[in-house]
């Protein structure tokens, strides 16, 4: 599928940022495609950011960033609190593309020499053909293994699926009234949207009361299994 972001509005009974109408922002999933949304979304902040100031930041126009994937990554970046400024973005719109090309060759490394596609196949024979560990200490490091989805400055849903019970998991903010178990950090969502199979891991991690008991088990992959749009989710 196509990636990129789909601005949609629906005429929900849920408080609108602006208006009458919801306004979201849907991205789709693709790995490195990333970049594709990533440019997109700087282009229309810097549209915005001449209409309302520097200041302005996608997160103030959109009740709801959804996201698949890598979709799900960009959403969080796009929504992730700035500790050091109240109810602000960690991250721009403009910072996506420079993100991307500057891991991306880490978060895929490419196994050189003539045996190079035997190894490969090896990899996926025996797993994933990338571990994932550069992907997981980059994610922690960049969103923050502290920051809950109760905490993003605008709502956001991001999309997984649990191989454990074949149903898909969606980490949505409007969900958390409901389900206080899905209020996760924001870094393992990003790590079990991205888990694309054959290539990365699948992520298990739990979620614990505040005495130390597990009170729900995670054993997440690709959100793009269950929806690579995450518009159908909405």
């Amino acid at each position: 599928m196509e990636n990129h972001p789909t601005l949609l509005s629906s005429p929900e009974n849920l408080p609108p940022k602006y208006g009458n109408l919801i306004t979201v922002l849907s991205i789709d999933g693709g790995g490195i495609r990333g970049i594709i949304p990533g440019v997109i979304l700087d282009f229309l902040e810097s549209q915005l950011q001449e209409l309302d100031g520097e200041g302005a930041r996608i997160a103030d126009y959109f009740d709801i960033i959804a996201g698949t994937s890598t979709g799900g990554l960009v959403a969080s970046m796009l929504a992730a609190p700035n500790p050091k400024a109240t109810n602000r973005p960690l991250f721009a719109a403009k910072d996506i593309v420079p993100f991307y090309l500057e891991h991306s060759p880490k978060i895929f490394p490419q196994t050189s020499g003539i045996f190079a596609w035997l190894i490969n196949t090896i990899k996926v024979l025996l797993g994933s053909k990338y571990d994932g560990k550069y992907l997981h200490k980059l994610v922690k490091e960049t969103v923050g293994d502290t920051i809950m989805l109760s905490q993003t400055v605008t709502n956001i849903a991001i999309t997984t699926f649990d191989i454990k019970i074949l149903q898909p998991t969606i980490f949505s903010s409007y969900q958390l009234e409901t389900e206080a178990e899905l209020d996760v950090p924001i870094s393992d969502i990003c790590i079990a949207t991205t888990a694309a199979p054959t290539l990365l891991p699948a992520y298990y991690f739990t979620k614990k009361d505040e005495h130390g008991n597990i009170i729900k088990e995670f054993n997440l992959i690709d959100g793009g299994v269950a929806a690579n749009n995450p518009v159908v989710i909405n």
